[in-house]
């Protein structure tokens, strides 16, 4: 089973648009046709990225326990890496390091992204291939 590893634009897409293509993912997994590994690093910057604006939060009628309640079952469900190696993958943008560094523990096949400037012109790093959600969709699509 394909291992993957969702970044945190990948999950406040699907929490802010669950019928677009990161909530597809979700559903992907919630099905079992994938497994998926976060870290405390992952869930923090993505519970960090849905609060921190106020005005994101007015537009899509979300508050602090939504995004509680949503990391937390991320959180359950998931597949757990904690021990992160130190890894220099990202020396553009640096605090991207810790979601490559998730792939790397987990041993990932796949680490799925929306970001078009640091993550996706890696295209992979040691055994880990970097991924659009669209490109995702289209491998599970397949196997």
């Amino acid at each position: 089973m394909l291992k993957a590893i969702l970044d945190s634009s990948v999950l406040v897409s699907a929490f802010l648009t669950p019928q677009g293509a990161p909530g597809q993912v979700l559903d992907a997994f919630e099905a079992g046709v994938f497994r998926m590994y976060l870290s405390r690093e992952i869930l923090a910057e993505t519970a960090q990225a849905l609060l921190r604006d106020p005005k994101l939060r007015a537009r899509y009628g979300f508050d602090r326990k939504a995004v509680e309640a949503f990391c937390d079952g991320l959180e359950a469900t998931s597949e757990m890496v904690a021990d992160l190696p130190t890894v220099e993958a990202v020396p553009r943008d640096p605090k991207d390091n810790p979601i490559v560094a998730t792939a790397m523990a987990a041993r990932a096949d796949y680490l799925v992204t929306g970001d078009r400037r640091h993550l996706l012109p890696l295209g992979r790093y040691e055994h880990v291939r970097i991924v659009s959600v669209r490109e995702f969709l289209a491998l599970l699509a397949r196997s």
